[in-house]
């Protein structure tokens, strides 16, 4: 099972990261290339422990759904996702946060995922999935990071 391991350093307060970590809003602003959309369960604002939400997007040339639960926070330096239902054979992302010197947030990802259809998943994998997964982190991880470093986090936060 491929594990991505992703750090970004942040300049911007610790709730501020978090929050925009787990908002449906700038997810949906984030992975606009690939057309992702909140289509049931929490479909905009913040998402909580317990809750889901259901994502319709394209990856891959691919229209799909793909449902993930909220199943563990500790607000505001902890949360994960587990898919519920979707293309992978199973996938969970945990979200780390910790506090640096200088107001500097380091925000973690790690995230684990298996593809479908056995050996055929598994080249998959090697092939082009594992590669795909690392940049749609790296973009999304872009944008969280922009957004709260511009001040714009406003517009995704409730005040």
């Amino acid at each position: 099972m491929p594990q991505l391991i992703l750090d970004t350093i942040i300049e911007a307060p610790l709730s501020v990261v978090f929050d925009l970590a787990r908002s449906i809003d700038l997810h949906m602003y984030s992975t606009r290339k690939t057309g992702e959309k909140a289509i049931d369960g929490v479909t905009t604002g913040l998402i909580e422990a317990g809750q889901q939400v259901r994502w319709r997007a394209r990856h891959l040339g691919v229209k799909q759904t793909l449902t993930v639960q909220i199943t563990a926070m500790e607000k505001p330096h902890f949360f994960e996702d587990r898919m519920t239902q979707g293309m992978f054979h199973s996938m969970d992302h945990q979200h780390i946060f910790k506090e640096l010197e200088h107001g500097k947030v380091l925000m973690r990802d790690v995230f684990n995922f298996k593809a479908p259809l056995g050996v055929l998943g598994r080249l998959a994998e090697w092939l082009f999935l594992t590669r795909y997964m690392l940049r749609f982190l790296e973009e999304r991880n872009q944008v969280i990071k922009e957004v709260a470093e511009s001040g714009k986090y406003r517009l995704y936060l409730p005040v």
